[in-house]
C-alpha cells in the first residue's frame, strides 16, 4: 500500500511546492520494491486511477512521442507532458532531460502521471555486446541473460524504462539485414533465446531493480518478408506460423514479456498493426498475454500507406479495435480517438482496456514512486569493469571457427610482426556493429588494438588495403560519423592496395579483418548480394599470393560469400561484430587464450541465389537429390546450421535411449558420451533432432529439439543427458487444423550440428 500513498502524497503537490516536497529525487531510483506487487494492488491502484481520468488523459496515456528536436520541438514536448498528451517517449539517454520531463509529468501535469521512456537496448545501451544473431551463437541462454540484464542495469540508471527488444523474429533468409538482430532460422533455439533474453532485460519480475520492460518484436514474421527486403510484405501458411515463426513469441510471452510491438508489414494481406487475428485472438484470447502492445514506429499511420485504412481516424480505429494500447511517434489516436468514440467507432470500454496495462507496468515499475534517473549510480554501472569483462566473455563465447586446416590457430604469441590487414581492422564503430546506436564509440577495443596488447614486444601494422564506402548514417537521435573516406582517386586506391600487400609480405602472418561495415546491416540493410563490398575479395586473394600464412577474421551481421576463402584460406573465424571488447576476445581467440565454441544458428549459404535456406526442409519426391538442383552449384549450404569447430577435438558416441517408446505424457530420454579428444579444454554444443515418420501431415526432414553446452577438460569424457517432452513432439497440422501429438515411428539424431550421423529410433503411442 505504501505505493498508493505516495501516489497521493504526489497528487497533492501543488505548483508552489515544486522546489521543495516536489523536488527531483534522484537517490532513492533503486530503492525499489524487493518482490513484485499483487494483481489486487496493481489492479485497486490503477482502478483508482482511471476514475479520476478524463478521455483525453486516457488517450494521452496511448501516445508515445518522439521527442527529439528534429520530430517534436523542446517546447512542444513539454506542453504535451504538462497537458497529459503523452504518456512516453523514445529515444532519449540523457538522464537530465528525461530527469526535466519526468518532473514536469509528476509535479505540472493534472494527474502527476510518470514517463516511461523507450529505447533501442539491443545488445547494450553504453557497453556494446555481441549482435543478438552472434549471441544466439552462443548456445548459451544463461550468457544471454547475463549481458541483457547488464544491458538493463545500464540504461535504467540513465532513466531509458523500456527496451524495444528483444526481436525474435525467426529468419531464413540472409539478405534480410535484421537477420542479425535476431536469434537465427530454428524456433527451438529461438524460444530458448527469447526467454533469456526476457529475463535478462526484466528481471525475476516486472519491476525488478535496475530492470526495465521488454518489447517482444516484430509482432509477427516480419522476418519472412519476400526476397529478404526489409518491410516487403509477408505471406506465410498458417503452418508456418504455428509451426515457426510464432514460437519464439509464445515463448517470450510465457516468460512473462510486459509489451510486444506489432509490425510494420502486411501479413497475409491484413496489416500487423491492424490485424485482431493477431493482437486479440492469438496474443490475448489464446496465450493470455496481460501486458499491452506498442505500434512499431508510424505503423498505425502506415495503414493508411497500405491501403487498408480510408484515412486518420479509420486507422486509428482500426489499431484500437485490433488491440493496439500505445502509438508509436505518430498522433492518429490523439487527434481522432475522442471523436471515434463519440461516434460509436470504438467504445470507452475499449480505450479502458488498452489504458490499464499501461498504468499497471508502470506501476509495476515502481515509476509512482521513483520515476527519476539515478545520476550517481549511472555513473558508476556505465562502462564499468564488470560490464567490459562480461561483453569480452560474450565476444569470446559467440565466435563460430568455421575453419582451420592444419591447425592453422592458434596462432603463436611468439610472433614478431603481424599485419592487420582489412577496412574493419582497426574501426571502432564497425566493431561496435548496427543497433549500438548509444554506444560508447570511444573506448571500442578494436581487431588491431587487442593483436597489440596481446604481443605487446611485435610489431603490429593495421593497413586498410581497401575502403568500404558508405555515408553518414542518421540513427534516431543520434548522428553516426562516416568513416572518413581518403582513398580518393585510383591511385590512391592502388596504393593502399600495394601497401597492404607489402604489410604482408614482411610480417610473419597477415590476420585480414574483412566483412560489412556496420551501416550495412540493421533496419532498411536488406542486399541482393552477399559477397564482400567492395574491393575485399581482390584483396584476400592478392594476400593469399604472397604465400604468407592468412587467418581471416569475418565481422558480420548475416553470412557472407565465402566460396573461395573456404577452400583457400586455412584459417576462418567468423566474430560477427563482437561489441566493445571485440579486439580483447579476438586476440584471445587468435592466441589461444580463449578457445572458440560457438556454432550457426543459421544455414551458410553458398551464394544468395539459394535464399531462403534452412535446415528443416520438407522431404521432396527426389529426396537423395538434395545437392544437385541447382546446376551451377551444389544446392547444400556451405556450412549446415548447428556447425562449429573449435581447437579441442571431440567425440560423440553411444547413442542410448532409455526406452524405444515414448506416452504421450512422457519424456524422450536421450543419452550421448562426449569425449575431448585432445590436449586441450573446451566446450561443445551437443544437439538433438527428431524426424517424424508419417502422419496427418508431412513433417521436416530434422527437428532440433534439445541442445546443451558442454564443457570439458583435456581428454574428458562425460556423460550427457537429453531430454524432450512428448508434448513438444507435436505440430499443428494443417490436415485438422489444430495442434496434437500424434503416435508413430520417430528417429533421432544426436551430434553437434544437423547433420548429425548418431542415429536411434523410438514411438509415440
Amino acid at each position: 500500500m505504501y505505493r498508493i500513498k505516495r501516489l497521493f502524497s504526489v497528487f497533492s503537490c501543488g505548483v508552489s511546492l515544486l522546489a521543495a516536497a516536489c523536488a527531483v529525487n534522484t537517490a532513492g531510483l533503486y530503492a525499489q520494491s524487493s518482490k513484485a506487487p499483487s494483481e489486487v494492488e496493481v489492479n485497486r491502484f490503477v482502478d483508482s486511477l482511471m476514475k479520476k481520468m478524463t478521455l483525453g488523459e486516457k488517450i494521452g496515456q496511448m501516445e508515445q512521442t518522439a521527442g527529439q528536436p528534429m520530430y517534436t520541438p523542446a517546447a512542444k514536448a513539454e506542453e504535451l507532458v504538462r497537458t497529459g498528451g503523452t504518456g512516453s517517449f523514445l529515444f532519449f539517454t540523457d538522464p537530465v532531460r528525461i530527469n526535466e520531463l519526468q518532473k514536469i509529468a509528476v509535479t505540472e501535469s493534472r494527474l502527476h502521471i510518470p514517463l516511461i521512456f523507450g529505447y533501442d537496448v539491443i545488445h547494450g545501451f553504453r557497453t556494446i555486446a555481441p549482435i543478438p544473431l552472434a549471441m544466439a551463437s552462443s548456445w548459451d541462454p544463461a550468457l544471454v541473460t547475463r549481458t541483457q540484464g547488464m544491458a538493463a542495469q545500464e540504461a535504467r540508471a540513465a532513466g531509458v524504462e523500456w527496451a524495444f527488444a528483444p526481436m525474435v523474429d525467426i529468419a531464413r533468409d540472409a539478405r534480410w539485414g535484421r537477420i542479425m538482430e535476431g536469434a537465427g532460422e530454428d524456433p527451438v533455439l529461438g524460444e530458448a533465446i527469447a526467454a533469456a533474453q526476457v529475463k535478462g532485460f526484466q528481471g525475476e519480475y516486472v519491476g525488478t531493480p535496475e530492470h526495465i520492460l521488454v518489447s517482444v518484436k516484430h509482432f509477427a514474421g516480419y522476418g519472412g518478408g519476400v526476397g529478404g527486403r526489409d518491410y516487403d510484405s509477408v505471406d506465410l501458411s498458417e503452418e508456418q506460423l504455428q509451426n515457426t515463426y510464432l514460437r519464439p513469441y509464445k515463448a517470450a510471452v510465457d516468460a512473462g514479456a510486459a509489451t510486444v510491438m506489432s509490425a510494420y508489414m502486411d501479413l497475409n494481406g491484413v496489416p500487423a498493426t491492424g490485424n485482431k487475428w493477431l493482437l486479440d485472438d492469438v496474443l490475448r484470447k489464446e496465450w493470455k498475454f496481460k501486458g499491452f502492445v506498442v505500434s512499431d514506429w508510424a505503423s498505425v499511420e502506415s495503414l493508411k500507406t497500405h491501403g487498408f485504412a480510408a484515412d486518420a481516424e479509420d486507422a486509428a480505429v482500426r489499431a484500437a479495435n485490433a488491440g493496439v494500447n500505445m502509438e508509436m511517434t505518430t498522433s492518429n489516436y490523439r487527434d481522432n480517438l475522442a471523436d471515434a468514440v463519440k461516434k460509436g467507432l470504438v467504445k470507452e470500454a475499449q480505450i479502458d482496456a488498452l489504458v490499464k496495462p499501461i498504468l499497471a507496468m508502470k506501476y509495476r515499475l515502481g515509476l509512482f514512486e521513483h520515476p527519476y534517473a539515478g545520476m550517481d549510480h549511472f555513473k558508476a554501472v556505465t562502462g564499468s569493469a564488470e560490464q567490459r569483462t562480461a561483453v569480452r566473455e560474450a565476444a569470446e563465447q559467440t565466435a563460430v571457427l568455421l575453419r582451420n586446416e592444419g591447425n592453422a590457430l592458434p596462432l603463436s604469441a611468439a610472433l614478431k610482426s603481424v599485419a592487420v590487414i582489412g577496412p574493419l581492422g582497426d574501426s571502432k564503430l564497425d566493431t561496435l556493429g548496427s543497433w549500438a546506436i548509444h554506444g560508447d564509440r570511444e573506448n571500442v577495443v578494436t581487431v588491431a588494438q587487442g593483436i597489440r596488447e596481446a604481443l605487446p614486444g611485435a610489431t603490429v601494422t593495421a593497413v586498410k588495403g581497401v575502403e568500404i564506402e558508405r555515408g553518414s548514417a542518421t540513427i534516431f537521435d543520434e548522428q553516426v560519423p562516416p568513416t572518413p573516406v581518403t582513398l580518393t582517386t585510383p591511385e590512391a586506391k592502388e596504393a593502399e592496395f600495394q601497401r597492404a600487400i607489402a604489410a604482408a609480405k614482411s610480417a610473419d602472418v597477415a590476420v585480414m579483418v574483412l566483412g560489412e561495415a556496420q551501416t550495412m546491416n540493421g533496419e532498411r540493410a536488406s542486399r541482393a548480394s552477399l559477397t564482400l563490398p567492395g574491393e575485399q575479395q581482390r584483396l584476400l586473394e592478392a594476400v593469399v599470393a604472397t604465400g604468407k600464412p592468412v587467418v581471416l577474421v569475418l565481422m558480420t551481421g548475416r553470412p557472407l560469400d565465402l566460396n573461395w576463402a573456404s577452400t583457400h584460406v586455412p584459417a576462418i573465424l567468423n566474430v560477427w561484430y563482437p561489441g566493445s571488447e571485440g579486439g580483447h576476445a579476438v586476440a584471445n581467440l587468435l592466441f589461444g587464450k580463449a578457445n572458440p565454441s560457438g556454432h550457426l544458428t543459421v544455414s551458410w549459404p553458398r551464394a544468395a541465389g539459394q535464399e531462403p535456406l534452412f535446415y528443416n526442409r520438407y522431404l521432396t519426391q527426389i529426396p537423395d537429390d538434395v545437392a544437385g538442383r541447382y546446376w551451377d552449384m551444389p544446392s547444400t549450404p556451405l556450412y549446415v546450421f548447428g556447425y562449429g569447430l573449435s581447437y579441442s577435438k571431440f567425440e560423440v558416441s553411444d547413442l542410448k535411449l532409455v526406452s524405444g517408446t515414448v506416452a504421450g505424457d512422457g519424456t524422450l530420454k536421450v543419452s550421448v558420451t562426449l569425449k575431448n579428444l585432445s590436449d586441450v579444454a573446451g566446450a561443445e554444443v551437443v544437439q538433438l533432432y527428431t524426424h517424424q515418420r508419417a502422419g496427418s501431415a508431412s513433417r521436416p526432414v530434422r527437428e532440433l529439439k534439445a541442445f546443451t553446452k558442454i564443457a570439458l577438460g583435456a581428454n574428458e569424457t562425460k556423460t550427457v543427458e537429453l531430454a524432450v517432452k512428448a508434448e513438444e513432439l507435436s505440430f499443428w497440422s494443417p490436415s485438422t487444423h489444430k495442434r496434437a501429438l500424434e503416435p508413430g515411428a520417430f528417429d533421432v539424431w544426436v551430434g553437434v550440428d544437423s547433420s548429425a550421423g548418431l542415429h536411434g529410433e523410438f514411438s509415440v503411442r
